[in-house]
């Protein structure tokens, strides 16, 4: 099995065939489709039920569990995933349809590299317009902090790791908390691997109006020794000041939220001037 197609799906019934569509109507058909969903309490599991048994080549497998967030979600679905690419498609997006052909035929170039642990192409929307900056060039080898830095990339992108990847860098779960960053664990994958990136979109994104990306910051709020962590890690790496001062303000922002009692790391004492700063926001935030 060369791809898993992964889903954290969360009371998204009504979106679900949308993605099981453009799955079916994939040129490439070397993949598995695991679906965890979240906890939810609508008919997902009838939904996804009329989509098995698997069609052709493709395969497939559903789990539910107690809601605990979508990054629990993914920790869930890498342990069971059999492919050895790990694709996350989110419940409201969908692919075009060679979007796994694309993939496959990327991976030819990298599939032995030991530096490198994985393959990124473009989002887009549903319109065709590529969300962000697109890449300067066709393809870029770099590390995703890199790609960012030094390319100036902006907008989301569509990273598919290595499955072997992906478990040697799971999700941190804190207790009593259901979200955290994705650029996190991205971030720490970026100080062993590099990604092969390439201009071509391979992803429909379709932000939903109560999605985890229109209400991010509150996501951030009710997350904070995941969001705290992720700008403490993002201010210790080899980035520019510029952006190693935001991560400190936006560190005291979140941590501004954490509880008593819950360990946070800390940063540098030479950041503690960006405290004041933080509060700001965080008050702005509370409002």
């Amino acid at each position: 099995m060369l791809i898993t197609v992964f889903t954290p799906t969360y009371n998204r019934a009504h979106l679900l065939p949308r993605l099981y569509e453009s799955l079916k109507a994939q040129t490439f058909q070397d993949f598995e489709w695991i679906i965890v969903d979240d906890g939810s309490t609508d008919d997902t599991e009838e939904v996804v039920k009329s989509f098995f048994p698997p069609l052709g080549r493709m395969e497939g497998g559903f789990i539910h569990q107690p809601n605990g967030g979508k990054h629990r979600a993914i920790n869930r679905g890498v342990q069971e995933a059999q492919g050895e690419l790990f694709f996350i498609a989110d419940s409201d997006d969908y692919l075009p349809d060679d979007s796994l052909a694309k993939v496959a035929e990327k991976y030819k170039k990298i599939k032995g590299d030991n530096s490198i642990g994985g393959i990124c192409g473009l989002d887009m929307t549903p319109k065709g317009d590529v969300i962000g900056s697109g890449l300067p060039c066709d393809e870029i080898i770099c590390s995703s902090l890199k790609l960012r830095v030094k390319h100036h990339v902006t907008g989301d992108l569509k990273e598919v790791f290595l499955t072997y990847v992906m478990r040697e860098f799971p999700f941190p779960e804190y207790d009593g908390e259901r979200f955290c960053p994705e650029a996190l664990v991205w971030n720490r994958i970026a100080q062993k691997y590099n990604l092969l990136f390439f201009n071509e979109p391979i992803y429909v994104a379709e932000y939903q109006p109560e999605g985890i990306t229109a209400g991010i910051v509150r996501a951030r709020m009710n997350s904070p020794v995941a969001a705290a962590t992720t700008y403490q890690e993002l201010n210790s790496y080899n980035i520019p000041f510029k952006e190693k001062l935001k991560a400190a303000i936006n560190y005291w922002r979140f941590r501004a939220c954490v509880t008593k009692g819950k360990s946070v790391p800390k940063l540098p004492w030479y950041w503690f001037w960006c405290q004041p700063i933080g509060y700001l926001m965080h008050l702005r935030d509370k409002r």
